[in-house]
């Protein structure tokens, strides 16, 4: 049996041409936001690429962070000495310096605290010195890069009051000001101190260029197990992991030759 459709009447299809455009501006929209979060990520990964490329010129490339001097020492041997010191050394970055990094992204405007706080923790005359010159040369790269008027600020709050300028805290700031979330930033804090050393290491002659970075990937899992065990650290708690590592940074100026700053 065959039931007689009735034509829709003039006012229904003005009603379902309205719903139908109503959907498609919805969509549109909803669409549109997707995309505005899309760039807002996919902007945040570019500068984090950026900070963490070795031509980002910060200055880290002139300091061993103890490494030839351990080396020297006789200390490190071979893949398994680079990678057992390596360990150590993310170790000790992980639980004494992490903390500040953090402290600092979780509140910007208190730089000159916390950048004070950690210069009283580093007696040791060589990292204090490194660290102020790596942290120097991040903030003053950063402001030529970026332009961030925060940041722009802030080294010139830095220079007024003569702040020494830490690297956990100025790369904390930068993270910070660049709107890098905090996992983010923690991860590349602790891919940079990485990066120095296994780069430090082929200088050294220690290991090849591509076992080097077969190294590096290696240690993924070990650095990924310190930022777990470190990333919630506040500075109250932070510590020396590994004291050894501070008595090869100071005997660093020591060698009777030497490549690195530090």
């Amino acid at each position: 049996m065959n039931i007689p459709r009735s034509e829709p009447t003039h006012e229904q299809m003005n009603q379902l041409s309205q719903q139908d455009i109503g959907h498609r501006t919805s969509d549109i929209g909803h669409n549109q936001d997707i995309g505005h979060r899309t760039s807002d990520i996919g902007h945040r990964i570019w500068q984090l690429l950026q900070l963490a490329d070795s031509a980002f010129p910060s200055g880290g490339f002139a300091h061993s962070s103890g490494l030839e001097a351990a080396c020297q020492l006789g200390e490190v041997h071979g893949s398994d000495g680079l990678a057992a010191y390596i360990a150590d050394s993310l170790d000790q970055c992980g639980h004494a310096a992490l903390p500040f990094f953090s402290a600092t992204h979780a509140a910007p405007a208190r730089f000159v605290e916390w950048d004070r706080w950690y210069d009283a923790t580093l007696p040791n005359h060589v990292a204090n010195r490194a660290s102020r010159a790596l942290g120097q040369g991040m903030l003053t790269t950063s402001v030529k890069a970026f332009g961030n008027d925060t940041l722009q600020a802030m080294k010139a709050t830095m220079r007024r009051d003569q702040l020494p300028g830490h690297l956990p805290i100025v790369t904390g700031a930068i993270c910070a000001a660049l709107a890098v979330t905090r996992i983010e930033g923690q991860r590349l804090f602790l891919f940079l101190h990485l990066r120095t050393l296994v780069s430090t290491a082929v200088r050294l002659g220690i290991v090849g260029p591509l076992e080097a970075q077969a190294i590096q990937f290696r240690m993924s899992p070990c650095i990924e197990s310190v930022f777990l065990r470190c990333c919630s650290i506040d500075p109250e708690d932070a510590c020396a992991s590994a004291p050894l590592h501070e008595l090869f940074q100071g005997h660093h100026d020591r060698l009777y030759s030497r490549l690195f700053m530090s």
